[in-house]
C-alpha cells in the first residue's frame, strides 16, 4: 500500500491519499515521509511548463505529509510550507480528513501552531478553525487567524449575526489589536452595526469596542481605518461619562493623530471642557499641542473653544492666553490675527507679568502686518530684531570640497574592495579610490594581489561559473574577476560597443566607467599601469590640472604608455576654469607628450561640452497630444549641442556623449530608475549644466507624472563644477514643485548651495518657475511648500527674489488656484527682508488690481499684505 500512496502523490491524486493513508500500519505511515520529501525536492525542479501537474503533486504531497508526520511541530512545520502552496487554496477538507482520529489535545497544538504562521494562517484559516473546534482547545488570537475569522465572516452575502458566533467574544477585542485592521472589516458595509449590537446582546462589553477604537486612533492608521473607527465610536453613541474617562486619550489623539481622528478628539473635549469636565490647565495642556498643528482648520476650531472658555470663565486667561500667544508665529497670518484678537478681548484678565510675555511674543513672532494692531492692544511694543534696514541673509555657508583620500594599501585596500564586492549601488568615488589603489598593488605585486582577493570571492553570484563577459561587472568587481582568471584576456581586449542612438545618455554616461575599468583589469594583466591617471583629487569627481600635469610628467620619466580611456575620462574631470589653469595648460605642452599637447589643448579651448540651449517653440499642430511640459500654449526645449572633439578624437566608449541632443518635455526621452548623480557626476563632474539637461526627463516627472526621487541629485549637482545656466535653473524648478516632499527638499537644498556660492539666478528661476505653473507642469501649492521650506531656513532675501521673479507671470493673467499661498510666501519673506528699500522691490503688475478686490480668501487678503509690505 506504501507504494500506491507514492504512486498516487506522483500522479497528483490528492483525493485518494486519505483512504490510501488509512489503510497503511503505523510504521508503514512513519516510513513515508522521508520518501514523499524526495518528491518534494523534485517538484522544486519543474519548470514552468508542468505547472499544473507540479500544484496537483503539491496538493497531494501536503495531505500524505499532514497524514505520516507524528510531531505537531513537524505536522504543522509539512503543512505551512511555501513550497506546498500556489495560487490555488489548500485542500484542508482533506488534510482535516486524514488528521482524523488523533489526539484532542495533538490537534490543538498543531492548530495554534498553524495560527502562529504570519505568512499562511489567514488562508489556513478553515484547516484551524476545523482543529479547534475538533480539539475543544482555546481560541487562538493570532492575527493570521483573526483576520482569517473576519474573512470568513465576510464571505456571506449577508454579514452574519455576530451574536450567534461562539468565537466572537475572544476574537472581536483582537480585531483592534492586529497590526493593520482587516480589509474586510474596513471596507464591507454592515460591520459596524454588527459590532455596536454586541453589547447589548452581551457578546463584549461597551468597553471592549470603545477601547480598541481609542487604543487603535492613538496609533494612527491608513484614512480608511481611521473613517471605520469613527464610525463605529459614533454608533456606540459614547456618553458624557465614557468620554471624560478618556481624557488624556482624546487629548493623545488630538495633538498627534491624523486629521480625521484629531478633529474628532476635539470636537470631544470641546463638549468635555463646556461641560466643566476640563480644568483651566488640562485646556492650557491640550491647546498647546493642538494649536502646534499645521492643519489650519484644527487651530482655528481650538481658538474658537479657548474663546468659549474665557467667556465662560474669565479667571482662566492667565492660563490660556500664553497657549494662544504661540499662535503668534503660525506661518498662516490670518490665524496670527484670530490670536492677536482672542488676546485683546481677554487681557485685562491677566496680571502685569503675564501682560508683558504676551507683549514680547507678539513683538517677536507677530508678522510685521499685525504691528499696527499689536500696538493697539499691548501699547508700545519692543522693537523686533531683523527687519527692515538691519536685516542680514542667514545662508548656510558654501560646502567645501572634500579632498578624495588617497589609494588605500595592504590589508585596508582588501577591506574596502570587500565591502564593494558586496555592494549592491557602491558609491562612485569610493569606486575610483580602491580602483587606483587595485592598479598600484597589481603593479607593484599581481600575485600577492591575487592572493589576498582570493578569498573573498566565493559565494559571489560570478565566482562559481566559467568564463564572463566583462559586461556584466563593474569597477572592482570586474578587476577582481580578471586577476581571478573569470574573464579572459581576449574578452578584456576586446573594444567595449559604444551604446546606439536607442539609449538615453544616462546608460550612455553609465558606460564610460565600464570601459574604463576594463581597460585597467587588461593592463593589470599585460602591461601593468603604476597608477591611474584620472582618479579625482576631490569626492564631486572634478581633477585639479596641476595634478594631472604632475601624473602625466611622471608616465614620461617612467616610460609608461598611458591608457586610451583613462587618459579621455581625465580630460573630461580636470578643472578648466579659474586659477592654476593657464599656467598648467602651458606646463603640460612643455612636456613634449602626445598626451600632454592634448592637455594644453583642451585647456585652452576651455569649453568642453557644447553649452545647454534653451528655446520655447509653439506646440505641434492643433489636436496633437500634449504630454509633460508640453502642455497648451508652449513647449519647454533643452538641448546640447554637439561636441566635435569627444566624436572625434575619444574612445568609441565616450563618443556617443558628443552627439547633439534635444528634450521638449515630452516623456520618452528616458526610462532609467531615478536616485542619485552616480555615473554622471563621476564621468562629467565639470559640466553640471550638461547633467542637468539631460537630468531633466527624470526630475520632470517628479512634478507632473509624481514619480519619486527624480530630483535626488539636485544637491549634488548644483556642488559640481562648470556652467550654472538655464538646464540646471529650470530642473531646480521642476524640483521645487515635485510631488514628493523629498524630492521638493532635495531641490531646497540645491537652491541653498546655489545661492550660497553666488550662483543663483534668482529672478531668472522666478521666471521660470511662473512658466512651468502656466504650461501645467507643476502645483502652486507644492512650490509653496518649497519655498515655505526654504524661507524658513533664513533665506528671506531669496526666497523674495525668486518669487518677485515669479509674480509678474503668476498675476498677469488668469490666477492659478493656490496662489493665494504663494503670496503668503511672498508676503513673509517681503515683510522679513525689507523688500521696500530693495531694487527688486517694486510691486509685481497685477499686485495692486488683486489687492483692491473685494472679499477676506486668502489671495485677496495676502495680496493686500504684500501690498502693504512693498509700500
Amino acid at each position: 500500500m506504501t507504494e500506491e500512496v507514492l504512486e498516487a502523490v506522483r500522479q497528483g491524486r490528492p483525493h485518494e491519499v486519505p483512504e490510501l493513508l488509512g489503510a497503511l500500519e503505523a510504521a508503514e505511515r512513519e516510513a513515508l515521509p522521508a520518501r514523499l520529501k524526495a518528491i518534494r525536492a523534485e517538484a522544486r525542479g519543474w519548470g514552468w511548463e508542468q505547472g499544473e501537474r507540479r500544484r496537483r503533486v503539491r496538493h497531494a504531497l501536503l495531505v500524505a505529509g499532514a497524514g505520516c508526520h507524528t510531531g505537531a511541530a513537524a505536522t504543522a512545520s509539512w503543512i505551512g510550507a511555501r513550497d506546498l502552496r500556489d495560487r490555488q487554496a489548500p485542500p484542508h477538507q482533506l488534510v482535516l480528513s486524514v488528521l482524523r482520529g488523533r489526539d484532542p489535545r495533538w490537534l490543538g497544538d498543531v492548530a495554534h501552531r498553524l495560527a502562529g504562521r504570519a505568512a499562511t494562517a489567514r488562508e489556513d484559516y478553515p484547516l484551524i478553525h476545523g482543529l479547534v473546534q475538533r480539539s475543544g482547545c482555546p481560541v487562538p488570537v493570532a492575527d493570521g487567524y483573526v483576520h482569517g475569522w473576519v474573512d470568513s465572516v465576510a464571505r456571506k452575502r449577508v454579514l452574519g449575526d455576530l451574536t450567534a458566533d461562539p468565537q466572537a467574544p475572544v476574537l472581536v477585542p483582537r480585531l483592534f489589536r492586529t497590526a493593520a485592521l482587516s480589509d474586510w472589516l474596513v471596507w464591507q458595509d454592515g460591520w459596524v452595526a454588527a459590532l455596536a449590537g454586541l453589547p447589548e446582546a452581551g457578546v463584549v462589553t461597551r468597553a471592549v469596542l470603545v477601547d480598541g477604537c481609542v487604543a487603535r486612533l492613538l496609533r494612527g492608521g491608513s484614512p480608511s481605518e481611521v473613517r471605520f473607527l469613527l464610525e463605529l465610536l459614533r454608533a456606540l453613541e459614547l456618553t458624557e461619562e465614557e468620554e471624560g474617562a478618556r481624557t488624556a486619550d482624546w487629548a493623545g489623539i488630538a495633538a498627534h493623530a491624523p486629521s480625521a481622528s484629531a478633529a474628532h478628539a476635539q470636537a470631544v473635549l470641546g463638549r468635555l471642557a463646556m461641560a466643566g469636565g476640563l480644568s483651566a490647565r488640562q485646556l492650557a495642556e491640550v491647546s498647546s499641542s493642538v494649536l502646534f498643528r499645521a492643519e489650519k482648520k484644527l487651530v482655528r476650531a481650538q481658538l474658537v473653544l479657548v474663546g468659549k472658555a474665557l467667556r465662560r470663565d474669565a479667571g482662566a486667561a492667565g492660563e490660556l492666553l500664553p497657549v494662544v500667544a504661540e499662535v503668534f508665529g503660525h506661518a498662516d497670518t490670518a490665524l496670527q490675527e484670530r490670536a492677536l484678537k482672542l488676546v485683546g478681548r481677554h487681557l485685562d484678565g491677566v496680571g502685569p507679568q503675564v501682560r508683558a510675555a504676551l507683549a514680547d511674543s507678539a513683538a517677536v513672532l507677530l508678522s510685521p502686518a499685525h504691528r499696527a494692531a499689536a500696538v493697539e492692544v499691548f501699547g508700545a511694543l519692543p522693537e523686533p530684531e531683523g527687519p527692515g534696514a538691519a536685516y542680514v541673509e542667514l545662508l548656510p555657508p558654501p560646502p567645501e570640497p572634500r579632498p578624495l583620500a588617497p589609494a588605500a594599501e595592504g590589508p585596508e585596500l582588501v577591506e574596502e574592495v570587500a565591502a564593494l564586492l558586496h555592494s549592491f549601488d557602491p558609491d562612485a568615488m569610493d569606486t575610483e579610490r580602491a580602483l587606483d589603489g587595485l592598479v598600484r598593488a597589481a603593479h607593484d605585486d599581481p600575485d600577492a594581489l591575487r592572493e589576498a582577493l582570493l578569498p573573498l570571492l566565493p559565494g559571489l553570484w560570478w565566482y562559481d561559473g566559467g568564463l564572463l563577459e566583462a559586461r556584466h561587472l563593474r569597477g572592482a568587481q570586474l578587476f577582481a574577476a580578471a586577476l581571478a582568471g573569470r574573464v579572459g584576456l581576449d574578452e578584456l581586449r576586446r573594444p567595449p560597443a559604444a551604446p546606439g542612438r536607442g539609449y538615453c545618455f544616462h546608460e550612455r554616461l553609465a558606460h564610460v566607467p565600464l570601459a574604463r575599468a576594463r581597460e585597467a583589469a587588461f593592463r593589470a594583466l599585460t602591461d601593468p599601469l603604476p597608477f591611474l591617471l584620472a582618479t579625482p583629487t576631490w569626492r564631486t569627481g572634478g581633477l585639479e590640472p596641476s595634478v594631472l600635469v604632475e601624473r602625466l610628467a611622471a608616465y614620461r620619466r617612467l616610460g609608461v604608455r598611458p591608457g586610451t580611456h583613462d587618459v579621455a575620462q581625465a580630460l573630461l574631470r580636470v578643472r578648466r576654469t579659474g586659477p592654476g589653469v593657464r599656467e598648467a595648460a602651458q606646463a603640460a605642452a612643455a612636456l613634449g607628450t602626445a598626451e600632454g599637447g592634448r592637455l594644453a589643448a583642451w585647456l585652452a579651448e576651455g569649453a568642453g561640452f557644447g553649452a545647454v540651449v534653451r528655446t520655447r517653440a509653439e506646440p505641434p499642430r492643433p489636436g496633437a497630444p500634449d504630454a509633460g511640459a508640453g502642455a497648451p500654449g508652449r513647449l519647454i526645449e533643452v538641448g546640447t549641442r554637439e561636441n566635435l572633439v569627444v566624436r572625434h578624437q575619444f574612445p568609441p566608449a565616450f563618443r556617443p556623449l558628443g552627439r547633439p541632443w534635444t528634450w521638449t518635455g515630452r516623456d520618452g526621452a528616458c526610462h532609467c530608475r531615478p536616485g542619485g548623480a552616480g555615473d554622471g557626476l563621476a564621468v562629467l563632474p565639470q559640466d553640471r549644466e550638461t547633467l542637468a539637461a539631460w537630468l531633466l526627463p527624470l526630475v520632470s516627472r517628479c512634478a507632473d507624472a509624481g514619480e519619486r526621487d527624480g530630483a535626488l541629485a539636485l544637491p549634488a549637482l548644483a556642488e559640481g563644477g562648470g556652467e550654472a545656466g538655464p538646464a540646471l535653473r529650470l530642473a531646480l524648478a521642476y524640483g521645487l514643485g515635485a510631488r514628493h516632499a523629498e524630492d521638493r527638499l532635495a531641490a531646497v537644498d540645491a537652491l541653498l548651495v546655489l545661492a550660497a556660492r553666488g550662483e543663483l539666478d534668482a529672478g531668472g528661476l522666478g521666471v521660470d518657475l511662473a512658466e512651468l505653473v502656466a504650461v501645467g507642469a507643476v502645483k502652486v501649492n507644492r512650490l509653496a511648500d518649497a519655498l515655505r521650506t526654504t524661507a524658513a531656513s533664513g533665506a528671506y532675501a531669496t526666497v523674495w527674489a525668486v518669487l518677485a521673479g515669479a509674480l509678474p507671470g503668476l498675476l498677469g493673467g488668469e490666477v492659478p488656484r493656490g496662489t493665494g499661498e504663494i503670496l503668503a510666501v511672498a508676503a513673509d519673506c517681503a515683510e522679513r527682508c525689507g523688500a521696500a528699500t530693495r531694487a527688486d522691490g517694486a510691486a509685481p503688475v497685477g499686485l495692486a488690481e488683486l489687492a483692491a478686490r473685494g472679499g477676506s480668501t486668502q489671495l485677496v487678503a495676502q495680496a493686500r499684505r504684500l501690498a502693504g509690505a512693498l509700500r
